[in-house]
């Protein structure tokens, strides 16, 4: 759990609510087994007033407390003591209690339709705010992600709820990954979408203030959203990446990954499969330029105008324009006219005309129109292993933003071929 993420007491106690409830559902559906059945109708209140209590005690965890979020909270909660009361009856309900489920469910109707109403005359409150207040910046360690540097710190706001930072400064990001460490020198003002760290509060610029506000939109931050794979906005989270997907809005959190998948909206968490919950979402945001890193759980993103980095454990994919590098089990570097892939017992080599694959220790070689098969061990270990190394040669050139090197591509291509005509006949 993220050691800088303050939660308020109200909220826990409304956490603990739920799972009493919970609990005591739990008691009265097992009443019989139990003997306590004469506490029946007892049991039914209590439930039905700690559903209330934690709905009520939850209102304003994203936006602020606010009528609409009240009205909204009496809403859920008497939809929830409707099915409660429905399915009830046949579970050894009272049936007095049993024969309320219809005015419950008209109560949820009427309170939510009275919510929405109210929300679209509070909805023009209810917007990304930098506040007119400053705290020393003295950099944030997240773990496998650092933030170095000074300055000051704002707080945002969206309602009444600090969702994350603006710092205005000299900051740079560094990031551990198995490429080796990536650093970056940030131009101010620099979003966080999380919570930090902050030293003492000091005095705030109120010109830096107006014009940093300007730079919080949605529709100004995001306004390519097609090449846009990872959005932030402290509290909208959407993360997209290789085999993974998170979404994280107000009430709903969905998380899809090759284990399993799991939607949770509201208490209630529909899954399956076994799939792993990440810890947290934390996004460094250049509000003038492209650069934007997101970690989410142990996976990193890092994009900018140029190209785009994701790490998951030991695997990273690099893309830049039509070029790619996927370095873990499987090795590939990819362009329009190369492709170079090695693992899992097999490797291919294509650029231009020619074409070097090898499989189940068979190689084979088409170039210049003609076909050549090579069974042989230690010809098939050679295209493993000169497939590999011409990976890892090229990715330090395309990480470093210089591209693919076609010159030295092709020499080595035509080195491994000549080695290869060894092997033939």
């Amino acid at each position: 759990m993220n050691p800088f993420v303050y939660e308020s007491p109200r909220f826990r106690v409304a956490d603990h609510l739920k799972k009493l409830t919970a609990v005591l559902l739990l008691v009265w559906l097992f009443k019989g087994y139990l003997g306590i059945e004469r506490y029946n109708r007892y049991m039914v209140y209590a439930i039905i007033a700690l559903i209330f209590a934690f709905e009520l005690l939850s209102v304003g965890k994203w936006i602020g407390v606010t009528i609409t979020g009240i009205l909204l909270a009496l809403a859920k909660a008497s939809l929830w003591t409707s099915v409660f009361l429905y399915f009830g009856g046949w579970l050894g309900m009272p049936s007095d209690l049993h024969r309320l489920a219809g005015r419950a469910f008209a109560y949820a109707v009427v309170l939510g339709i009275a919510g929405f109403l109210v929300g679209r005359v509070e909805e023009k409150h209810l917007k990304w705010k930098v506040e007119k207040k400053a705290y020393e910046f003295k950099g944030a360690n997240f773990g496998d992600v650092m933030l170095r540097g000074d300055g000051k710190a704002y707080p945002v706001k969206f309602g009444s709820r600090r969702i994350g930072w603006v710092i205005d400064g000299r900051v740079e990001v560094e990031a551990d990954t198995p490429l080796g460490k990536i650093r970056k020198t940030l131009s101010s003002p620099v979003a966080l979408w999380g919570e930090m760290p902050v030293g003492r509060k000091t005095r705030a610029d109120e010109d830096f203030v107006r014009s940093v506000s300007k730079l919080i939109n949605p529709d100004r931050l995001y306004r390519n959203r097609k090449s846009v794979s990872t959005i932030d906005l402290g509290i909208i989270k959407i993360y997209d990446g290789e085999d993974f997907e998170y979404i994280k809005l107000p009430f709903i959190e969905i998380i899809d990954t090759p284990h399993g998948e799991e939607m949770k909206i509201g208490p209630f968490r529909i899954h399956e499969g076994n799939p792993k919950k990440p810890d947290g979402m934390v996004t460094i945001k250049e509000l003038r330029n492209g650069f934007q890193l997101t970690r989410v759980g142990d996976r990193l993103k890092i994009q900018t105008d140029e190209y785009s980095i994701e790490v998951d454990g030991d695997r990273v994919v690099y893309k830049s324009g039509n070029e790619s590098l996927s370095l873990g089990e499987t090795v590939s570097l990819r362009s329009t006219d190369v492709s170079v892939s090695v693992g899992r017992g097999r490797a291919k080599i294509r650029i231009e005309d020619v074409v070097i694959s090898a499989k189940d220790g068979i190689v084979r070689i088409r170039a210049g129109g003609r076909t050549h098969t090579i069974e042989n061990g230690d010809a098939y270990r050679l295209v493993m292993r000169k497939a590999k190394e011409i990976v890892e040669e090229q990715s330090t050139e395309l990480i470093d933003g210089l591209g693919i090197d076609r010159t030295k591509l092709g020499r080595r291509v035509k080195e491994l071929l000549d080695e290869l005509t060894a092997y033939l006949g």
